[in-house]
């Protein structure tokens, strides 16, 4: 069975630590695979899923464990009240500090499932990136998405003319620095759906992630 890391949980919601590589639900092509509400539901009874990250990211996932808190938590993702915060390493130098993207998105073009930036026919999609760190060729940045559309922060980096680190899908060249897209969940921001508190979970980086980000810190 997969370790799951749980960074908090009380009796509405969980807070999870997600591995790379480990899908949140099945993949049509991989039946049989673990993933994430199958492991989580063997030890809990019930999750309610509320958002998801791609299996190739990982970081921070909430789950509500009651119907009332999945309705809260879902209100707060449809109205944008929740703050998500990636970190993640882009390919070259970019020339800017901090950039706000909005290239439309049209989601599941091909037989790879790729997301391409469609101006015709593509939806409305925001990213914010600023950088943390500047590499030799390379940087950390910090990315809010403020809408929710697959691949999005891979798709907006790569439309920058700046893939992510690892990501071979969206045309970064083949490294041995991290074996994935170097995409990370960093931080979520919400309101407990039964205290009203404000409450912000933050999860470390995964060996991988820390290992590439003190390869480039070393170039």
């Amino acid at each position: 069975m997969s370790q799951i890391n749980i960074v908090y949980q009380d009796s509405q919601i969980l807070i999870i630590n997600k591995q790379a590589g480990l899908s949140v639900l099945p993949e049509g092509w991989e039946k049989d695979a673990p993933y994430l509400v199958k492991i989580l539901e063997e030890q809990i009874e019930k999750v309610w899923i509320v958002h998801r990250i791609d299996k190739v990211t990982s970081g921070i996932i909430i789950f509500a464990l009651t119907a009332e808190a999945h309705r809260s938590l879902n209100i707060q993702f449809e109205k944008h009240q929740v703050e998500k915060t990636y970190h993640a390493i882009l390919t070259g130098a970019p020339k800017w500090d901090e950039k706000i993207t909005k290239f439309p998105l049209r989601v599941n073009v091909g037989h790879k499932h790729r997301t391409m930036v469609d101006d015709k026919n593509g939806v409305r999609s925001e990213t914010r990136f600023k950088i943390l760190k500047r590499y030799q060729a390379s940087a950390l940045v910090e990315a809010m998405p403020m809408t929710g559309r697959t691949h999005q922060i891979r798709v907006h980096a790569y439309a920058l003319g700046h893939p992510l680190l690892g990501d071979i899908l969206y045309s970064a060249p083949e490294t041995d620095i991290i074996p994935r897209p170097a995409l990370h969940a960093y931080s979520l921001k919400f309101t407990h759906p039964n205290t009203n508190e404000s409450l912000t979970f933050q999860a470390e980086y995964p060996d991988d992630f820390q290992t590439a980000v003190k390869m480039l810190r070393e170039e």
